[in-house]
Formats: C-alpha cells, sequence, structure tokens
C-alpha cells in the first residue's frame, strides 16, 4: 500500500524567504493566507530572471527575445489547463484575478443571455466580489438576484436550493470555500442540481484552488475561476475557465489590442478564446510567476498539502475552544484551514491590533464578506487562515496572543 511521505515543514518554510523575519520584535507568524500567501523562491527568482534576462511584450514580435517570452507564456497557460484538468488551453483565460472573472463572466455571459424576469443564483456566504457583479448585472437586464441561505454552522441549505432552482434559473454563481468561515461547499451537488434545471454554473474557487486538487471536468462546472495571489504565486494574475462551448458564445469583456481578428472603421471581428478575453499587453512577468507556483504544488502534492491542513485545522479549533470567552463563527463539519472566531467584550481590531505587537498577523474585519456577519449579527471577526508552511507552534502562539488580549481587557 502506498504511504505518503512524512510532510516536513521546517525544509518548506526555508522556502519562504519571508517567514525567517521578525515582526515587532518576534519571529514572524504569518496566519492571513486566507487573504494572501507568501511567495515560494522560484516564484521570486523566476520572475526577478524574466525583467533581468528574459523581458519582452508577447505574442507581436518576431525577433527572438519576443518568442521566448511567448513560449514562456503559453507555457503556462498550459500549466494551468493541466492544474484544473481543463480539455484545451484555449478554455484557460489569463485575468488579473478571481474579481475580475466573475466580472467577465457577469458582462460577457450576464449581459447576452440573461433577460427580463429570468434569475441568477448566489448564496448568503459569497465575497462581494461574487455578489455585486450579479447586483449590477441584474439590474442591468432587470433579472432577478436570489440567495441561497445558510445555517448558523455555515452550511448552505441544500434544501432551500433545491426549491429555488426552476426554469427561470439562468446562472448560479457559488464560493467553492467561504473566505470567512472556511465552509467547503458540496460544489458537485450543486452543480448537478443546477445543471437539471438548466443552469449555467460558475465556481469562485479563489479560497478553493489552494486547498484542494480542482478537475473541472469531474465537477463539471461551466466556469471556474482563481487568484494567482492566493496559490503562492503573483498579485497582478489570475485564472478564468471556461467551457469551450460557452466561450465562443459570449461576448468580450474588454476591447483593444490583441482580442481582435480584424478592424476596419465599419466593423471589427474578434480573435477566438482565449486571445477573446484578453485585450491589451498581459501582466507577462505575473504570468510567468505563476508557472513556478504551480510547479510547487505539484511538487508538494495536494493530497500532502490537504491532510497537513487538516491536522492545523484541528489543532488550531481544539486549543481555541479551550479559551474561556471565544467563540468559533463557522462550525460546518467540512471546512478548509480557516478559523474566524470573536473575543466577548473585545472587538476583532482590536484583537489583531495588539497581537500584532506579539509578532503574529491575523485578518480583521468583514473579511469582504458583509452579509455574513449581518448573519451572525457581528460587525466583524478575526480570522486566523492557515497554509501548509504554518506549524502547530504558530499555533501555540496564536493562543498565547489571545490570552494576552484578555489580559489586557481583563
Amino acid at each position: 500500500m502506498l504511504t505518503m511521505k512524512p510532510f516536513d515543514v521546517k525544509q518548506i518554510r526555508k522556502d519562504f524567504p519571508v517567514l525567517g523575519r521578525e515582526s515587532n520584535g518576534h519571529s514572524l507568524v504569518y496566519l492571513d493566507n486566507a487573504a494572501t500567501t507568501q511567495k515560494p523562491i522560484g516564484v521570486i527568482e523566476t520572475m526577478a530572471s524574466f525583467y533581468r534576462e528574459r523581458y519582452a511584450t508577447i505574442h507581436r514580435g518576431v525577433y527572438g527575445l519576443s518568442q521566448e517570452a511567448t513560449q514562456a507564456c503559453d507555457d503556462v497557460r498550459q500549466k494551468c489547463r493541466v492544474f484544473l484538468n481543463a480539455k484545451k488551453s484555449s478554455e484557460i483565460i489569463f485575468v488579473r484575478g478571481a474579481t475580475e472573472a466573475i466580472n467577465l463572466v457577469a458582462a460577457g455571459f450576464g449581459r447576452k443571455f440573461l433577460k427580463r424576469g429570468d434569475e441568477v443564483v448566489i448564496s448568503e456566504m459569497e465575497h462581494h466580489a461574487n455578489i455585486v457583479p450579479w447586483q449590477r448585472v441584474c439590474a442591468e437586464r432587470e433579472a432577478k438576484l436570489r440567495v441561497l441561505p445558510m445555517t448558523d454552522k455555515g452550511e448552505l441549505r441544500l434544501d432551500e436550493y433545491q426549491k429555488m432552482l426552476s426554469a427561470r434559473t439562468k446562472l448560479v454563481a457559488i464560493t467553492h470555500v467561504s473566505n470567512a468561515l472556511g465552509t467547503i461547499n458540496p460544489i458537485r451537488d450543486i452543480i448537478r442540481l443546477a445543471h437539471s434545471a438548466g443552469a449555467v454554473v460558475l465556481v469562485d474557487g479563489a479560497q478553493g484552488a489552494p486547498h484542494a486538487k480542482v478537475d473541472v471536468q469531474q465537477l463539471d462546472c461551466d466556469f471556474y475561476c482563481f487568484s494567482g495571489h492566493k496559490i503562492y504565486g503573483p498579485t497582478g494574475i489570475g485564472v478564468l475557465y471556461g467551457k469551450q462551448k460557452l466561450l465562443e458564445e459570449m461576448d468580450p469583456y474588454q476591447s483593444g489590442g490583441e482580442m481582435i481578428r480584424s478592424v476596419t472603421f465599419e466593423e471589427t471581428t474578434y480573435a477566438e478564446p482565449p486571445a477573446k478575453f484578453e485585450a491589451g499587453t498581459p501582466a507577462i512577468a505575473e504570468i510567468i510567476g505563476l508557472g513556478p507556483a504551480l510547479d510547487y504544488l505539484d511538487k508538494i502534492g495536494f493530497d500532502r498539502i490537504a491532510a497537513y491542513e487538516r491536522e492545523l485545522l484541528t489543532e488550531a479549533t481544539e486549543k481555541l475552544s479551550g479559551i474561556d470567552g471565544l467563540k468559533i463563527i463557522g462550525t460546518a463539519p467540512e471546512k478548509a484551514a480557516v478559523v474566524s472566531f470573536v473575543l466577548d467584550g473585545i472587538h476583532p481590531h482590536d484583537i489583531g491590533t495588539i497581537i500584532d505587537s506579539e509578532g503574529i498577523a491575523i485578518r480583521t474585519g468583514h473579511h469582504c464578506a458583509q452579509p455574513v456577519m449581518k448573519h451572525f449579527h457581528l460587525p466583524a471577526t478575526a480570522r486566523a487562515s492557515f497554509a501548509f508552511y504554518n506549524t502547530k507552534e504558530e499555533i501555540d502562539r496564536l493562543v498565547e496572543g489571545i490570552r494576552k488580549v484578555q489580559e489586557v481587557f481583563g
């Protein structure tokens, strides 16, 4: 029987230079990974090397330097295809991040295909980036935005979901993993039920792609998106996967150079996907930097990542639950390594400020998920989010930091 190699977190941490620094006189404990992840040295060096030695614009130059840069970007598109198990590289669209990907689908699909009386379903736990674009396009097209509720554990109400779906449902936009609660949603069931109603499904994978292997063919989603900076790659680059047929039918999101086949003053014809959705000079260095991030994840292996992060989540949940006056927000059985919490009588911003003095970085606020906060009747939470380079010793540091907060306010 095959067994996984031991997870050597100390060795992994050596690949992330920032983890060796101090913050406020203490060794840094970085627990804001749901917001953005730190970068391995391979990503940093690849981008620096590109700017030093290989920089050129892509697709338009016949000279060697441009051809090298073009090939490097094409190679990363292929890596993204493999990463998501898409059928074709042309189903991979480079965007600035998950937010732009969702806006692209809202504009390119929603504006073209939604009509008066149609319905779009989102959930109560969505990030603002998967709420606002649908509000806008529904208002524009006179469609109705419907909201799937969740329980007080932070689980979606699938019984209500089935009742909501009808012939009027044209699109379901759902998060894979909640950034505010850590809930892992039953995406396959959500997609299957939507398809049975004839609806198209977009999955916001900004929090899903960093923690588990994604297979878009197995999921059978119509769109899936993620941000590079949340999977140990650069900011300013993300990926939208879309089924080829849908991408061909959709209108372009932006207009300009590169996304055209021909332009006259009388008429413009558009290129085939993916170029159709990639107007202008792309984020070349960021695309190239995404490649080694994907390679790094592949080298470690998602099975090992998921197993280790489950250990961290279990450890953190048990130890934080043992603190008097602390309440964890989001207790679904299936969770990613995210723990949101509140302390009796202490504002989350004060929690974050005080433990920062101990060198511990967490996120406090509404996490761009104000409807989630409204559900729990809270203005904000403190959130510790873990990555595979975090350690159980850092969880102990977090617990000590929280106890110091309580002492200050005692």
